[in-house]
């Protein structure tokens, strides 16, 4: 398992590359949607370097917010961007051709709940591990 990880950890580092070059090429046209849902690009401040990350993430819409889930496909952490929002909550999306910047919001309650119900691969992750998995709200600064 573990030389599975190592070796996969590189081959989706080149796809993030590519999926964030084609969808910034496109302007969104292309990998712009998954399972009919919205992809966005969020990029945040790495917590230990200081530089900046982006990642392509499936999304909801809500109202002029977005929604995100940290997931990391149902692994027992948190995925980096998370913990990046978690030390800084600025931090900035990208929709279609549209650039946003925006403060992170960790939902709770009822509204964690009925953002989640929203993203159909969300149970399936969940069940895959026994740490709770996030909801952040992306909020428009301006």
């Amino acid at each position: 398992m573990l030389t599975r990880v190592l070796l996969s950890r590189p081959i989706i580092r080149i796809l993030m590359r590519i999926h964030i070059f084609v969808y910034r090429y496109s302007k969104g046209r292309l990998l712009g949607s998954v399972q009919g849902r919205p992809v966005l690009l969020l990029t945040t401040t790495g917590r230990k370097t200081g530089r900046l990350h982006t990642i392509p993430l499936g999304a909801v819409k809500d109202g002029d917010n977005y929604a995100v889930v940290a997931s990391n496909g149902g692994r027992d952490w948190h995925p980096a961007w998370f913990l990046n929002l978690v030390s800084d909550p600025g931090a900035s999306m990208e929709v279609g051709d549209r650039t946003i910047d925006v403060f992170a919001i960790l939902t709770q309650g009822s509204e964690s709940k009925r953002l989640g119900l929203q993203f159909p691969w969300l149970k399936r992750y969940k069940e895959r591990t026994e740490r709770q998995i996030p909801v952040v709200l992306l909020k428009s600064v301006t």
